[in-house]
């Protein structure tokens, strides 16, 4: 039996959501902005789980209509049954996000619809569910325009980019998902050499590493499906087994990360440790002026950090010419990619770069800068 699903994803990273969603055999897929559409049966919506690495949720849709007022909602609500998804023991949570939302309070309409959840248990019996913000069994999200509406089942639970393992991060982490979609985008591969100059809690370093011995990023976490009424244990066994079975040994596989704060190289190491990935990957600390490139070329990734961790703009103005300077004579043959909110940073940099790719970090509106080095100078000469 097929399902109408919804993925969501870091705005920008649609395309190679689509691409995962092929593979684990989805069908009518369709992009649209912050997710992707897909029909699929409970194989690919657990697998899809598992293994994407871009995607934030996947949704299950369970209505969809049109609506003029609140109380459309709560009946379309109500109609629904869903004793049959989930038992009145479990918590809930729902969340609703609105478009061009005619309606006066989104709190509102939160609260009919967990009001209309709740009233169709009771209908079945004397209990209702009870509501958990922090840590829910059941995620209810729904989905509001002009005047239609979406309600969805969250099968994912946390969120996916929550892949299990890192409990300790620096100032302003970047997300797992957005840093795997990255990675994609620079072009590079497992064996191609890797180096975050400023790797912070490491998140490019792990997501790149697991990549290369094919860990699933859902492998050390559990998920919402497994707590809903038609989980098939046996059948998401066989998936998960499947999966560990094409990992490959974990050796040293060419990436690198190196920080000037050795806290963040503390935290790095510790969230490798914690993944099983320590031995892939080798962490040192350094001022990025004074690191020489551990390879002749190779891909250069990182979020530079900025702010509380590194100072105020003024600051950054002087230090953007330095990793220039360096990056010229240390890091010919490379291709370096940069990603800030700091949209002049290339010009501060006095370089020219090649591609820039918009993505959003959360709601921080960001560029993918892709900067070539070749030695001496990324400026053609005036004959």
């Amino acid at each position: 039996m097929n399902f109408q699903f919804f993925a969501t994803c870091p705005r920008g990273l649609e395309n190679l959501l689509a691409d995962e969603l092929l593979i684990q055999n989805a069908s009518k897929i369709e992009v649209t902005d912050g997710g992707v559409s897909f029909e699929g049966n409970l194989e690919t919506m657990y697998r899809v789980n598992l293994h994407s690495r871009i995607a934030t949720r996947v949704l299950s849709r369970v209505a969809s209509g049109s609506y003029e007022t609140e109380e459309d909602i709560y009946k379309a609500t109500f109609n629904l049954n869903w004793p049959t998804w989930f038992k009145v023991n479990q918590t809930i949570r729902v969340k609703v996000t609105g478009v061009k939302c005619p309606l006066k309070s989104l709190d509102f309409v939160t609260l009919r619809i967990k009001d209309a959840v709740c009233d169709r248990f009771r209908e079945e019996g004397a209990l209702r569910p009870s509501v958990s913000v922090r840590d829910p069994d059941v995620r209810i999200h729904a989905y509001l325009t002009q005047n239609q509406y979406q309600l969805y089942l969250d099968t994912s639970g946390a969120p996916l980019y929550q892949r299990g393992f890192r409990d300790v991060s620096v100032i302003a982490p970047l997300r797992e998902n957005l840093a795997a979609g990255i990675l994609i985008l620079t072009g590079w591969k497992p064996g191609i050499p890797l180096l975050d100059p400023m790797c912070g809690s490491g998140t490019f370093l792990i997501e790149a590493a697991m990549m290369s011995v094919n860990q699933p990023p859902g492998m050390k976490r559990t998920f919402g499906f497994q707590k809903l009424n038609f989980f098939n244990e046996s059948l998401w066994k066989k998936i998960e087994s499947e999966a560990f079975q094409k990992m490959k040994p974990i050796t040293f596989l060419d990436i690198f990360g190196s920080d000037i704060d050795l806290r963040a190289v503390r935290v790095t190491r510790h969230n490798l440790k914690v993944a099983g990935l320590e031995e892939a990957v080798k962490v040192m600390q350094s001022d990025f002026v004074k690191l020489e490139a551990p390879k002749s070329k190779g891909v250069l990734v990182t979020n530079p950090p900025y702010g509380e961790r590194i100072g105020e703009d003024a600051d950054l103005k002087e230090v953007y010419p330095l990793w220039a300077s360096h990056m010229k004579q240390s890091f010919s043959g490379w291709d370096t990619y940069f990603l800030t909110a700091d949209l002049e940073m290339p010009k501060e940099m006095r370089l020219k770069p090649s591609k820039k790719t918009p993505l959003f970090n959360g709601a921080l509106e960001c560029r993918l800068f892709e900067i070539k080095m070749v030695a001496g100078s990324n400026r053609k000469l005036k004959n």
